[in-house]
């Protein structure tokens, strides 16, 4: 049976809090009075021609979005916040470097991003930060009548999802989840492929995050300072977004389908210890600690329309590098790592073809119009493109690509894979955040730059 949760159960549940770091759930006045506002079409905002950001979180991640807006035009960075002094001024000193005017700079402490919310005239507050600040950025950023958009994941609670969305439309501000794997060539190549119908009707997805993270998490520095410790109490899929993105847009999932529910289970969790026990002396705090992370979580998605997807999470293993990235149909199938494709009557029978085979033929018009300006960039390239189209959306009064429904659904995995593990891997129904007008919502379109 589906364990199925109403709205109000699921402020109940989240009084049970799966961290002592996170936001401690509570039951505020705009989720009881908002269930309702949802909108009968997607978000646009009245364009903006040159767009003031202000940037919360300037670490790796963040030095790099940095980087890749100050090649964009129409932006200005006006404001940089982040808790060590000298990230905020060697940003400073990039933005000066490239003709702006010098952004004021915000330092006293984590919740200084607060008062530049309020001091600052911003149309968009993006943030790179820990996970555990990005609900709050971005709350403080919507109630200050600014946009939001925010690193992956957008959030870790079913509750913090809510927070996302009712404040989204409460403000009628924009809530971006900057899934930057939306935006690999070769995820957006299969995307094209997909809305050409090459792979037929899409029955089935594969996908993960499997990664081998033991050094980043033991590191005493960047990510090692904080995301060692989410494994120490939670068992689940804690990073879903990567490889469910491009996967869920196939599948136009909020525009036409919706998540239905999830089963979820977990291995033993040995890696981070054995690697403590390989790295560290007898006596460090490293090979005292305990994880509740099991080491491979698999989650099995059914959709409303009745697709399957598999989604994996490994970060605490030696492996090289996947996302999966499985698209099947009627008609074909895409498969990655090493990049893949099978279509019936094209293929020959029972083989595969390379996938760079059709890049020339469907390459996404995104790409071959700008891929070269992403040279340099992060990830390949992706974290460029995400960043222009977020940037091009708010110049001309677009919907963004990615709404605050879909950094909920795909956030809210974390939260029902752990709640399924620890049943047993029961079935766990999925919030519907947009309260039914899923159904009438547009599927996300092949766009250009």
């Amino acid at each position: 049976m589906v364990t199925r949760f109403d709205r109000r159960t699921f402020m109940g549940l989240g009084a049970l809090s799966l961290s002592t770091s996170l936001v401690e759930p509570r039951a505020t006045a705009s989720q009881q009075q908002h269930l309702e506002s949802v909108p009968n079409e997607l978000l646009t905002a009245p364009p903006i021609d040159v767009v003031r950001i202000g940037f919360v979180g300037v670490g790796l991640q963040g030095s790099s979005h940095c980087r890749n807006l100050l090649r964009i035009e129409g932006v200005r960075l006006a404001a940089i916040c982040d808790i060590v002094e000298d990230k905020v001024t060697r940003v400073q000193d990039w933005v000066e470097a490239a003709g702006q005017p010098r952004p004021r700079g915000y330092f006293r402490g984590e919740f200084d991003f607060e008062r530049m919310c309020q001091e600052e005239e911003l149309d968009l507050v993006f943030t790179a930060t820990p996970w555990r600040w990005h609900v709050p950025v971005c709350v403080a950023a919507m109630t200050s009548d600014k946009h939001a958009a925010t690193e992956v994941p957008a959030a870790v609670t079913i509750d913090e999802c809510w927070q996302l969305v009712e404040t989204a439309e409460r403000t009628k501000k924009h809530c971006v989840m900057m899934e930057n794997v939306n935006y690999g060539r070769m995820e957006m190549m299969v995307f094209n492929m997909a809305r050409q119908g090459l792979f037929g009707e899409l029955l089935h997805g594969e996908c993960g995050y499997l990664h081998d993270l033991r050094a980043v998490k033991f590191e005493r520095a960047n990510e090692g300072l904080w995301r060692r410790a989410h494994s120490t109490t939670r068992n689940g899929n804690l990073y879903p977004t990567h490889g469910l993105g491009p996967v869920a847009n196939c599948m136009n999932i909020n525009r036409g389908d919706q998540f239905d529910y999830l089963v979820s289970m977990s291995s033993n969790s040995r890696g981070l210890q054995l690697y403590a026990a390989d790295h560290f002396p007898a006596e460090a705090v490293e090979r005292q600690e305990k994880y509740a992370l099991g080491d491979v979580n698999t989650s099995l998605i059914h959709t409303v329309n009745g697709r399957t997807i598999f989604l994996s999470h490994d970060t605490n293993l030696p492996r090289p590098y996947s996302r999966i990235n499985l698209v099947q149909g009627t008609k074909g199938i895409f498969q990655g790592y090493p990049n893949r494709v099978y279509l019936e009557g094209r293929s020959a029978q029972h083989q595969w073809d390379s996938a760079d085979r059709y890049l020339e033929e469907f390459d996404h018009p995104l790409w071959a119009a700008i891929g070269g300006r992403s040279r340099g960039a992060g990830h390949g390239g992706m974290d460029f493109l995400e960043d222009y189209r977020l940037i091009k959306c708010l110049r001309e009064g677009l919907p963004t690509d990615m709404n605050v429904y879909d950094a909920a659904a795909l956030s809210a995995v974390s939260e029902l894979s752990e709640r399924s593990v620890s049943e047993g891997s029961k079935p766990m129904q999925f919030p519907d955040f947009t309260r039914g007008q899923w159904r009438r919502y547009a599927p996300l379109g092949i766009v250009e730059a």
